[in-house]
């Protein structure tokens, strides 16, 4: 940065490139004019920008920001820090990076030493976790000017080895079904968090929707910055919900329902006529007086919280004991249920819930499918 404050022409010999600009342009155009990957790779550092190009500078930070999400920004953080402990604990730096390093750092984490000695209660990390976090680190060394080869032996060899031990089937979410669902929005009240729960229910389940999806919509279009998308509603056919997803724009149609009690556009209504709401953020917290709603957008784990409180009430999986049935829900079951319910062609599922590839669709309609093709009666046994 200490270049950007020199006078204009100072070191111009050093750079060719700013030569070249200065010669081809009008007199005076690029004179004390920095180049924006020079403020680039000097942001952070302690030395001031030229306050005309403060503001540029914290823009580019706000646009580097917004390359991922926040949940993913503290996971990353969280990652490097875990490491960077491990390192002093014993004897590494964490900068630069070193693959022999990070291949001890995975195997401390498989075998449950990456905190210290092994304590009781503290299992070893699971696959995925340790993935996850070599992505994550992975992220933060690249933040800061370095790079990691994930596919060096180091690495490679030792993870494929800890997948071959340790590597253990997914845990799905239970699916929530279309009968589930109408007993879990039958244990909800007839007040504004009630309303206003029974919406998110309906049609995080019509839609298809990821828990950070529904809280992310806004009444209108263009509304909130932090918005993930908005919604039309179409009086005669339902609803239209248009949500920014990680590889673009995509739209969501929800039909009208058989019923008035189960139709996710009557309910979308009712909240947003009771709870009056114009614009802003659509599912919003409510006051402990049950009668004012607040400006503030919902947080994402309101809907998990909401799906398996409700289940549970709902006495969805009753025949399980009360301490697995509790482990069994989250936000995902919603989408997963409307996926294993709608008895519908492949193609409008796969549509409806975005996904990339019918192999993926296949995965969340996982009670639908379930012996539906008996192989063992078609062989002739």
């Amino acid at each position: 940065m200490d270049k950007l404050l020199k006078p204009d022409g100072a070191d111009s010999h050093q750079d060719p490139q700013a030569d070249r600009r200065r010669d081809n342009g009008p007199p005076g155009e690029f004179a004390g004019l920095p180049d924006i990957v020079d403020l680039v790779m000097e942001m952070g550092r302690p030395s001031r920008s030229p306050a005309h190009l403060e503001a540029l500078v914290e823009t580019a930070k706000d646009y580097a920001k917004a390359a991922s999400s926040e949940n993913t920004r503290d996971a990353y953080t969280k990652d490097f820090s875990h490491y960077s402990s491990w390192c002093r604990r014993n004897g590494f730096e964490p900068l630069p990076p070193e693959v022999q390093t990070i291949g001890l750092y995975i195997s401390a984490c498989a075998s449950g030493t990456a905190a210290g000695e092994p304590k009781r209660g503290i299992p070893a990390l699971s696959v995925a976790t340790i993935e996850r976090r070599l992505s994550g680190l992975a992220w933060n060394f690249t933040q800061r000017g370095f790079s990691l080869d994930r596919a060096d032996r180091h690495i490679a060899t030792v993870l494929a080895g800890i997948r071959r031990k340790h590597a253990k089937p997914p845990r799905q979410k239970e699916a929530v079904l279309g009968d589930d669902i109408k007993a879990m929005i039958a244990t909800l009240g007839h007040d504004l968090r009630g309303l206003r729960d029974r919406a998110i229910l309906l049609l995080g389940f019509a839609g298809g929707l990821r828990r950070s999806e529904i809280v992310g919509l806004d009444v209108v279009r263009d509304d909130k910055s932090d918005g993930a998308g908005w919604i039309e509603i179409f009086a005669d056919k339902g609803v239209l919900v248009t949500l920014r997803g990680k590889t673009g724009w995509r739209e969501v149609e929800v039909g009208r329902g058989s019923s008035d009690f189960s139709c996710p556009v009557v309910a979308l209504e009712t909240w947003i006529r009771l709870g009056r709401i114009a614009r802003g953020p659509l599912f919003r917290r409510i006051f402990k007086d049950n009668k004012t709603v607040d400006v503030e957008r919902l947080s994402d784990k309101h809907v998990a919280r909401l799906v398996k409180q409700t289940a549970l009430a709902a006495g969805v999986r009753s025949d399980l004991p009360e301490a697995e049935r509790a482990l069994l829900f989250s936000g995902h079951s919603l989408r997963a249920g409307l996926a294993s319910s709608a008895d519908i062609e492949e193609r409008y599922v796969q549509k409806q819930l975005g996904h990339a590839s019918a192999e993926m669709t296949r995965k969340y309609q996982r009670q639908r499918d379930r012996f539906r093709t008996n192989l063992t009666k078609a062989s002739g046994l």
